[in-house]
């Protein structure tokens, strides 16, 4: 096989694998073939980059691939342990300084603008150039909404207990860690991931789920467990797991979109507010809302979302013939 060629950055704290080349031509008249495609014809390449002995359980990998919306400047897949998701913010704001060092768009004074075509749709994300170099990225991405409100859902083993289910350019489940005895600081991560992936399934079973854009859009990515608060005086914690148990390291782009939209349909956020939200390892985003959007019959907004992408490294990726655990491998 050609050589998988990847450049490695993170953001908060969360990796982001860019596939730069060593794929074959991918078909597909609009991003979402794209994606079908890759899911169902390539998905050993995807097993090779973000499994181990290449990467790792909470390994996430971004794939560049030829636009199909007027005016994108680029068009990316998202990867992770199980798939393929449809929105990834952290990503978005380091492909944003991604572009801008790769010559892929052009800055114009103090500010340099990236529209991504995602699977959720265009994302438009804002580069700050400070001496000559990219900076924090912010972008807005496609309108978000609540899409259930105060839902009562049950956990084997547990009382019946509330959640809300938001879009974010993904669905999760978002619910305080206090209803499952948790509290940030004092509890194992390994706590936080089994409460958050069992609030996945108990709500996956709960609420069937739709978008009014595409139904590929409508499944339940994950759930956020917060500390409670709502980031006005100081950052709110969260945690978001996804996937298949994965554990963003982040404070998720897309779930602070999401958390940004339940909390102004709850009306405790209003247009040009902003808020900041922090992960498990101290990272931290900010939200702001933008405007009020229409989401089909939802009352939506779009929501603005800032943090900062660093390089930790390149690489280049090989499978060699006779190896066994070559296609990748996952021991947990």
């Amino acid at each position: 096989m050609e050589p998988l060629r990847v450049v490695d950055m993170h953001t908060g704290g969360e990796p982001l694998r860019i596939v730069t080349s060593g794929y074959p031509a991918i078909p597909g008249a609009s991003i979402l073939e794209k994606r079908s495609y890759v899911r169902d014809h390539l998905d050993h390449f995807r097993k090779i980059l973000m499994f181990e002995p290449r990467g790792h359980a909470d390994m996430y990998g971004a794939l560049l691939v030829e636009p199909s919306l007027p005016g994108a400047d680029l068009a990316v897949l998202f990867m992770h342990n199980e798939g393929y998701s449809t929105m990834c913010g952290h990503a978005i704001i380091a492909l944003g300084r991604f572009a801008v060092d790769r010559g892929m768009v052009r800055a114009e004074g103090q500010t340099a603008r990236v529209n991504i075509e995602c699977p959720c749709g265009m994302v438009v994300a804002d580069v700050a150039i400070r001496d000559g170099k990219a900076g924090e990225v912010s972008f807005v991405s496609v309108p978000s909404f609540l899409f259930a409100s105060d839902v009562l859902v049950a956990m084997p083993g547990r009382d019946e207990f509330i959640c809300d289910i938001a879009y974010g350019g993904a669905f999760y489940a978002i619910a305080p860690a206090s209803a499952f005895g948790l509290e940030f600081g004092r509890d194992p991560v390994a706590a936080f991931i089994e409460a958050g992936d069992r609030l996945t399934q108990a709500a996956k079973a709960a609420v069937p789920l739709s978008h009014p854009d595409a139904d590929e859009l409508a499944f339940l990515y994950g759930s956020i467990l917060t500390d409670g608060g709502e980031g006005a005086n100081e950052p709110s914690r969260n945690i978001c797991v996804f996937a298949d148990r994965q554990v963003d390291r982040s404070p998720t782009g897309s779930g602070v979109t999401a958390r940004m939209a339940a909390l102004h349909a709850k009306k405790r956020v209003a247009p040009g507010e902003t808020r900041a939200f922090e992960s498990i390892v101290g990272s931290r985003f900010t939200g702001r809302v933008e405007a009020t959007a229409r989401v089909g019959d939802f009352e939506g907004v779009t929501v603005r979302v800032a943090g900062r992408g660093h390089y930790s490294g390149e690489a280049s990726f090989t499978v060699e013939a006779g190896d066994p655990l070559g296609g990748g491998f996952l021991v947990r």
